[in-house]
């Protein structure tokens, strides 16, 4: 028999980690969450509220955190891979204190340097901080991007040299979205388009995926363009979200939307794709 996967959504935090995440979990009824807990848009290395930490750990809930979107390894920008180096370190020890299941980071871009020493500076800055959890603690996700720029990691094919360079590291983990697949090139909406990227995923990293962030597309495939949009509202459509949810690759793994609008937008969302899964 299939695991289902829970099918959730990145949450507000206002009013507090659990006390803010946890209402707005109800309100759009999800089943997993994924928050931030430092500034989306910054450095600061923003410090819990041990009761809202026990709170989420001892609440039984699926919890995810997804680190501040400026995280670059592949830069060579010494100020900014010192702080990615910083904040990576912080958020996955937030990951320990409220008991999150993994720790999602964007993959980065070589800027200006030639991917090879992008690539050497993974290894030398990132594989440290993989070491460093604990037994317990979460994974770290690494998440492909669109493809725009000289980013590391965009299509499914590009994990292969990125987990290399990781030394293959058992917390170097996959989360996988939808939007920035389809902007790479992989083309979810044609006929056996969610197979072949699947596929391919399970080939190059069996197991390794551990999140998928459910999104639409504003944009056409191989647009390398991050704009997301409501599920079934974009160049997608609804029906291949039924298609990856079907594929044993994605089996048992949680989905969490990341789409526009407020709260009744983001429960239309999950709505949609509980009716995808159930149906």
């Amino acid at each position: 028999m299939t695991v289902k996967s829970l099918i959730g959504g990145h949450v507000s935090v206002a009013g507090g980690l659990a006390t803010g995440g946890l209402k707005y979990m109800a309100e759009i009824g999800a089943e997993m969450i994924q928050v931030f807990v430092t500034n989306p848009r910054g450095w600061a290395l923003t410090e819990g509220k041990p009761a809202e930490d026990a709170k989420l750990a001892e609440s039984g809930v699926e919890a995810f955190i997804h680190v501040p979107y400026l995280v670059n390894f592949g830069s060579p920008s010494p100020e900014t891979l010192g702080n990615s180096i910083a904040i990576v370190r912080h958020t996955l020890r937030r990951g320990v204190e409220t008991g999150a299941k993994g720790v999602v980071v964007h993959t980065g871009s070589a800027v200006t340097q030639p991917r090879d020493d992008a690539l050497r500076q993974l290894h030398d800055n990132l594989l440290p901080l993989l070491e460093e959890i604990p037994e317990g603690g979460p994974d770290l996700l690494l998440e492909p991007m669109a493809g725009q720029g000289a980013m590391l990691c965009a299509t499914v094919q590009d994990l292969e040299p990125y987990l290399a360079a990781l030394d293959w590291h058992p917390r170097a983990c996959v989360c996988l979205d939808t939007c920035h697949a389809f902007a790479a090139g992989h083309d979810l909406a044609a006929e056996g388009g969610v197979k072949e990227t699947m596929d391919a995923l399970h080939a190059i990293a069996p197991g390794r995926l551990k999140l998928i962030h459910a999104n639409d597309s504003k944009d056409v495939c191989g647009a390398k363009k991050d704009r997301h949009e409501n599920i079934g509202a974009g160049h997608i459509g609804a029906e291949p979200f039924g298609d990856l949810m079907r594929h044993p690759a994605a089996a048992g793994i949680p989905l969490c939307v990341e789409t526009p609008g407020k709260a009744p937008k983001h429960a239309e969302d999950i709505t949609l794709l509980k009716k995808l899964r159930d149906g």
